[in-house]
């Protein structure tokens, strides 16, 4: 007996428990409605109440209106329309429009007194028009649920209906329509979601200098970087968007990702699809920028393998350059478009970023998995071949000790570099797939724990609390931003130290322009100071020396050079240009033509004096633009030496 009494306790309060989660009519207990034709009652209401307790605490608000009987069908309609009338277990009468909008009218005067207002849900125009009866009283309208109890299994549940307070639209939120997700994280706690944002903000930090780094290194020296290593820094700079995306994100916050609720009593919310141009803007640079660099990877993986198995030289790779930017930068740009089209942008209450699939498992599925696996696989293969190739030249040319070692050098090189790429994206593929594997059960478990507090149909099913570990959302976090680092490798080494530092030593440089124009100076009153010595001396000189030794600067390096008087300025060295300006005529270190007496020639000489005063001032003013430090130093030296040789 006593096992009999408790199995029953046991068979009702589980009944109690899933009486309102069943497709099936349910005894009214609204004490108000007890007075009601009818008896039974059906939930969820058209209120989306799910609860005789909910609609009842909602409908007290409502009756100082049923109290005074400011119409005599107030009390029918806020019954009806609060604890609606269930009929077979098939059947929901609903209040319909007239009277609706009878009630509206009576009561109207009475609503303002109490404070009271008409829920937008009880909007007279949304509800059906009534059937008159033959006696002209209004009926109300039926609804068909079409299922019954009988034709319902024990214990089905009704699934997720949206909460009211999530309620936004356009939007879908586990199925439910006009709905989206809680801009509070579903399964993080507050402080846990504080240290995933400090964790992505500074992550994103590192990756954007080192992704920053190489692109810099490259424009330091362009030519440095050609095919079939070009791509390197392509992919460097879309992975700068992503960390640069991510680091926006981390200072706005939740801005963008998240809305407010334009309704009193609703939480905020996270932004899906295009209704946030903010939101739009940070998706579209991040998934566009993430899928690119994903791209220019497995274009790398291509140049590689066409340097190493084919054999093609870096002009026949850099011919195929356009057609490599074509697929790079259209492939995304399509996906993207596509995205945008089917308002699959949602937002990411963590990072403060916008992306996709974050809720929608199909989106997640199609345009984040499939292209991150096809990316993987295709890259691998063509890096797998490309290594053999390199061997297999590698035991060729095995006799050639210096270049074997060169090779083998290469090849550890490729080898780690793609190492250091590929495991971070095999980790975040790994995230991806567990994640699609487990998002079902951690939405149920978090409809769970939530039901009762937005008042919405509990499981009838026990369900274990599982979500999801914070590590996952830092591991995931952190290999979509790590990809772009090991850019920084490829491009480390002595010859990239010492790029950095020439340049920074050039900047450093005060005023070139004007030290140019003082060694300039310097250099013609050197040539002024010995004139008169060279012309007495200039029955020693033959015609033949009349000429400067100029130095010649050539890619770099300094080499002495005779260099013949032009007046072409278009491809002459500086140092040639230094001596056309300065000596459109004669050379100041010429000794004159003429066979005089040194003491005849005073007159001549002071006026050769004065003309060679004027050209050397005219020589600074129209230089002071072309010559470089080095260069005019270098000529004056040189001229200097030539004049004391001689």
């Amino acid at each position: 007996m006593r096992i009999l009494l408790w199995f029953s306790i046991a068979f009702f309060l589980l009944e109690s428990c899933t009486s309102h989660t069943l497709f099936t009519c349910e005894p009214v207990h609204v004490q108000w409605c007890h007075g009601m034709p009818y008896n039974t009652t059906f939930f969820p209401n058209m209120l989306e109440h799910y609860d005789q307790d909910i609609a009842a605490e909602k409908m007290k608000h409502f009756m100082p209106l049923a109290s005074l009987r400011c119409s005599p069908d107030v009390h029918l309609f806020l019954c009806q329309a609060f604890v609606p009338e269930c009929r077979d277990h098939t059947r929901v009468l609903r209040p319909c429009r007239e009277l609706c909008e009878r009630v509206r009218s009576d009561c109207s005067g009475d609503m303002l007194t109490f404070g009271i207002s008409w829920p937008s849900e009880l909007r007279c125009d949304r509800l059906e028009s009534c059937r008159f009866s033959p006696d002209g009283s209004a009926v109300s309208a039926v609804e068909e649920v079409n299922m019954s109890r009988s034709s319902l299994p024990s214990g089905r549940d009704l699934g997720f209906w949206c909460p009211l307070q999530l309620k936004t639209r356009p939007g879908s939120f586990l199925g439910a329509q006009d709905c989206a997700p809680p801009c509070d994280n579903m399964y993080l706690k507050p402080h846990e979601v504080r240290f995933t944002k400090t964790f992505v903000g500074v992550s994103s930090v590192v990756c954007l200098c080192a992704t920053l780094f190489t692109f810099l290194t490259f424009l330091i020296d362009v030519e440095r970087f050609r095919y079939p290593e070009r791509p390197i820094v392509f992919y460097s700079v879309c992975y700068s968007f992503v960390s640069l995306v991510y680091f926006v994100g981390f200072l706005l916050d939740d801005a963008a990702a998240c809305s407010e609720p334009s309704v009193p009593g609703r939480v905020p919310t996270v932004v899906l699809g295009g209704r946030s141009r903010s939101c739009s803007l940070l998706f579209m640079l991040l998934y566009f920028s993430s899928t690119a660099g994903m791209v220019w990877w497995v274009i790398l993986t291509i140049t590689w393998f066409l340097a190493a198995g084919p054999k093609w030289s870096c002009e026949a790779i850099e011919k195929k350059a356009v057609w490599f930017h074509a697929v790079a930068w259209g492939l995304p740009a399509a996906l993207t478009v596509v995205l945008l089209a089917l308002n699959k942008v949602e937002g990411d209450g963590i990072s403060g970023v916008c992306f996709v699939g974050l809720y929608d498992l199909a989106a997640l599925r199609w345009f984040v998995v499939a292209p991150l696996a096809i990316g993987v696989l295709v890259g691998l293969s063509l890096l797998l071949a490309g290594i053999v190739s390199l061997n297999h030249v590698r035991q060729v040319i095995q006799h050639d000790e210096r270049n074997q070692e060169k090779l083998k050098k290469f090849m550890i090189r490729i080898g780690v570099f793609s190492g250091l790429y590929l495991l971070p994206l095999l980790v975040l593929l790994g995230c991806y797939l567990y994640e699609q594997a487990q998002r079902r059960t951690w939405e149920n478990s978090w409809i769970h724990e939530h039901c009762q507090e937005y008042s919405i149909p509990c499981s009838s099913r026990s369900i274990d609390a599982e979500r999801p570990e914070l590590s996952l959302f830092l591991i995931k976090y952190l290999m979509t931003l790590v990809v772009g680092i090991p850019a920084v490798f490829w491009v480390s080494s002595k010859k990239t130290c010492s790029e950095w530092a020439s340049f920074f030593k050039r900047t450093r440089k005060k005023d070139p322009i004007s030290e140019s124009r003082r060694v300039l100076q310097e250099s013609c009153e050197f040539f002024l100071k010995h004139n008169s010595r060279v012309q007495h001396k200039s029955k020693h000189y033959k015609s033949s020396s009349h000429k400067l030794k100029v130095v010649s600067k050539s890619m770099g390096t300094s080499t002495g050079v005779h260099t013949p008087v032009s007046s072409n300025h278009d491809n002459t060295p500086v140092s040639t240009v230094i001596r056309n300006h300065c000596v459109p005529s004669q050379s100041v270190c010429d000794p004159p033509r003429s066979s005089e007496g040194m003491g005849s020639t005073a007159p001549a000489e002071r006026r050769s004096k004065a003309d060679t005063s004027s050209r050397i001032s005219s020589c600074a003013e129209s230089l002071h633009r072309l010559t470089p430090k080095d260069d005019v130093l270098e000529a004056g030296q040189s001229s200097a030496h030539c004049t004391s040789s001689q």
